[in-house]
């Protein structure tokens, strides 16, 4: 495994986003079961809010040595520690053998450089019936000095989801989250041009614009929003 360390500092400010999290989880719930695999779990934010959902056992996949580190307490701090496994490493470390019913990358293939070459990894590691769960940020024209400063390649779209279709998999869900969110973000690329959000941004978006984007996403037909959502199953 390589010296790996992430370049970002916000993970400890986007961890305190409790509405997000419930919104992601309601998302994700039909997906996650039986053997999970979560990529990039960084501190722990996802698999608090994730794991409790039904599923057998989760094994957390974490690069940087230090936030493996966080983890393993965050998890040791959760109920049915036993049934929680944290690796140091990418998904390239783990034993081919491996197979798991539900792969999760929240925000993170946005990192990764050859997204297409891990995506097929991914679903070659998936069991029959099994699904990949992608989140990542969406649309370029939204690309910030924020996003560079934490190592984002690209954002999403719909076209460069559908681009990174595996052969043995089938897309079954690709919706647009957090329509409010979006129009918060085109107004700090256009006049904030901020490096990287407060908490109080981030608060206040949980709070107020994240509740709004719950109740408005599903009336747009989650064809808007700041985030985009892709579910592969594995024939």
């Amino acid at each position: 495994m390589d010296d790996y360390h992430y370049l970002g500092a916000e993970l400890d400010v986007f961890a305190r986003a409790q509405n997000w999290k419930r919104y992601l989880a309601a998302q994700m719930a039909s997906f996650v079961f039986g053997d999970v695999l979560e990529v990039g779990a960084g501190i722990g934010a996802i698999t608090q809010a994730l794991a409790p959902l039904p599923r057998r056992t989760w094994t957390c996949l974490e690069p940087d040595a230090g936030l493996a580190q966080r983890l393993n307490s965050a998890v040791r701090a959760m109920a049915g520690p036993d049934r929680i496994s944290v690796i140091i490493g990418a998904l390239r470390d783990l034993p081919s053998a491996a197979n798991y019913d539900c792969i999760l990358y929240v925000d993170v293939l946005e990192h990764i450089e050859k997204d297409g070459a891990e995506v097929s990894a991914a679903v070659a590691m998936l069991r029959r019936g099994g699904h990949l769960v992608v989140l990542c940020p969406a649309h370029n024209w939204l690309y910030t000095p924020f996003d560079r400063a934490i190592g984002h390649y690209r954002r999403y779209d719909r076209c460069r989801f559908q681009s990174l279709q595996p052969p043995s998999a089938s897309m079954v869900r690709l919706r647009y989250l957090d329509s409010v969110g979006l129009g918060a973000s085109l107004g700090n690329r256009l006049f904030l041009r901020s490096a990287s959000p407060t908490q109080a941004q981030v608060l206040f978006w949980d709070r107020v614009l994240v509740r709004a984007s719950v109740l408005l996403d599903p009336l747009l037909g989650y064809r808007v929003g700041k985030s985009i959502i892709g579910v592969w199953r594995k024939a």
